[in-house]
This record gives C-alpha cells, structure tokens and sequence, in this order.
C-alpha cells in the first residue's frame, strides 16, 4: 500500500532538506555580498546577528523536491533544483522592491532600502548567476551519492527560460502601467510569465535533472504554469477582498495601487453598466476608504469577482488534468495534486 505524506509533512520535509543546501549555496557567494543576502533570506539582522529564519513556506522546493521522487529520482535531486529555484525567486524579489520603490518586505526594510539601490542590484544579479552555477556543478551543494547521473545542463536551461519569461511578464506589468486599462488575455499573459513561469521550472526541475521523458517532463511543467496562474488568480481575488489579518495587505490594496489585476480588467472589459464609473474612479490618486469600498463594490457588480474566481478553478482542473496525463509514481501524483489543492485553497 502506497503511503501519501499530507502537505504539511511534505513543506517541512522540504524545508528541511533545502535549508541547509540553500546555506551552502549562498556561502559560494562573496563576502561583500553574503551579508545582503542572509539578511534578504531572513537569516540575520541588519547588523549580521542571526534571527533564525527558514525560508518562508518552501512550496516551490516542496514541487521540486516531488517532481523529481514522483519519476523515483533521489530527493536531493529535486531539492537541488528547488534551491536553484529559489534563487531566481529572491532574485525577482530583491529587484521588484526597488522597481516598485517597496521600502519593506515582511515588516522591515527591503534589500535596496537598507544596504542601498546599487547593492541590491548586484546581489540580485549574483543569485541569478548562482542559480545556474548550482545545477551545472553541485559538488559541496547537494550529497548526491556517487553514482547518480543528473543533467544539470538541461536543468540550466529549465531555469534560463523561466527567468526570461518571469523578466517579460515583468516588463508587460511595468508597460501595462501606462495604460488605462488591460484586456483579460493580456492580463493572464503577464500572469503566465511573472508567476506562472518559475513554477513551471519548480515542478519539472526535478524530473528534468533526473533525465525523465521529454513528455513527463512536459506535463509537469504544463502543471505547474496552470498552478502558477490559479494561485495569481486567488492572489488577485486576495488583494482586493482578503482579510487584512491574513494577508498583511491593507484593505483594497491592489485598487490602492492601481494594480491591472484579473478580477480589474475583467470587470473593465465587462461592458456592464457600471464600467464608465468604475473606469473613473481607478484612474483617481484621491481614494478615500469610502472610495475603495465603493469600487471593489463595482468591480464585483461588473463580474470581476466571479471571473477570477472561476480562472482559479478552471486553471487548477488544467493543472491536475497535466499530471493525469504524466507518467508519474502514484505517490508522487498523490503528493502534488495535495500541495497543489494547499496553493489554491490558502486563506493567507
């Protein structure tokens, strides 16, 4: 009888596997660069004194990790490829704070906001390059026992093109913030690249440093672009309607920001009535708490709620009709279509 782990057991599990090589990964880094980087990660504060953080939730490592047993490739395999993953994501992370002008992340100071614009740039670009060092030579990384084959070109590659995907749907938001307003398929494009892209390298990285089939490897990648653009699609329902308390985000935030989220350009493309006053009010500087209310009130009238809400569901039935369609060990299915349920169904 096959055993299946339950989410949790699987983050922690990724977590605990990735957390040490993600340590001995940054330590390839200088030392002018070291400090910035544990510091970003949580590891220390401002002054280099350690604060004991794990890395978040680790769910990008967690599908690395279960793509890779999901073809009965080694674990540390997959971890491997998550670690890299990683790296792209703090990568993307440090430099949209400085983009976006973000002075905080996590309740404190962004990268660029305390060690300075130029600093954060390059640290960035260091964990983009150490990415790919990683997966091409592991040796000191990852305890991979002797004789396993691993492809850590193919592998570079996996994270060579999610990064230039993720960096063009960096640029469509970037450009979409000179527009008005943004049709429905523009807005999942965008989507598709800034987060659909490097989950799609996180739940086939481990397969593809395994050597699995070109058509798994496929299907896993199908997987996990569709988990990507449902986990946006609750994320945009979120920055509008979620709970303050759960999301850290204040009331309304994505109309704060004039965000072109997929419940806003669905409303504004909706030709619903009230389109023309909900067109008004996102293009004010001025909203008042009455304001915002009032055009998340419009934006639902108009069916951008139920429009993202049904993406969500629709692109999550995409993503596990993908691992239908996989070769893949009935575990490891099991285990991703559980972690893939977590993603979509979170409240935080």
């Amino acid at each position: 009888m096959t055993t299946t782990r339950s989410t949790p057991e699987v983050l922690s599990r990724a977590r605990a596997l990735s957390y040490p090589m993600l340590r001995r990964a940054v330590d390839r880094l200088s030392p002018e660069l070291r400090p910035a980087v544990e510091y970003h990660l949580g590891w220390n504060d401002e002054h280099g004194n350690p604060v004991g953080g794990d890395g978040g939730k680790g769910v990008r490592p967690a599908l690395a990790l279960l793509s890779a047993e999901s073809v009965a490739a080694p674990a540390e395999l997959g971890v491997l490829g998550g670690v890299a993953v990683e790296l792209v994501h703090n990568f993307s992370l440090i430099h949209d704070d400085v983009i976006d002008n973000d002075a905080t992340r996590r309740h404190r100071p962004t990268v660029w906001a305390l060690f300075g614009v130029g600093r954060a740039v390059i640290v960035g670009d260091a964990l983009l390059a150490l990415a790919q060092q990683i997966v091409l030579d592991p040796v000191g990384i990852a305890d991979l026992a002797a004789p396993t084959l691993f492809d850590g070109a193919a592998a570079a590659r996996c994270v060579a093109d999610a990064t230039a995907a993720m960096i063009a749907g960096q640029a469509l938001d970037m450009a979409f913030e000179q527009v008005p307003s943004v049709d429905v398929a523009g807005c999942l494009a965008m989507e598709a690249g800034k987060t659909g892209a490097l989950l799609g390298c996180a739940a086939s990285i481990g397969a593809v440093l395994a050597g699995a089939s070109a058509h798994t490897i496929a299907e896993l990648e199908r997987f996990g672009v569709e988990l990507g653009l449902a986990f946006q699609a609750i994320d945009d329902l979120l920055g509008i309607w979620g709970d303050t308390g759960q999301t850290g985000k204040p009331a309304y935030s994505d109309i704060r920001q004039h965000k072109k989220t997929l419940p806003i350009s669905a409303a504004l493309a909706s030709g619903a009535e009230p389109v023309e006053e909900l067109a008004a009010l996102l293009s004010r500087d001025d909203l008042d708490e009455a304001d915002l209310a009032h055009a998340a009130a419009l934006v639902e009238s108009c069916g951008g709620r139920a429009v993202a809400a049904e993406e969500a569901d629709r692109r999550l039935a995409s993503a596990l009709g993908a691992l239908d369609a996989a070769e893949l060990t009935e575990s490891g299915r099991a285990e991703l279509i559980e972690v893939a349920n977590f993603v979509v169904e979170r409240e935080f």
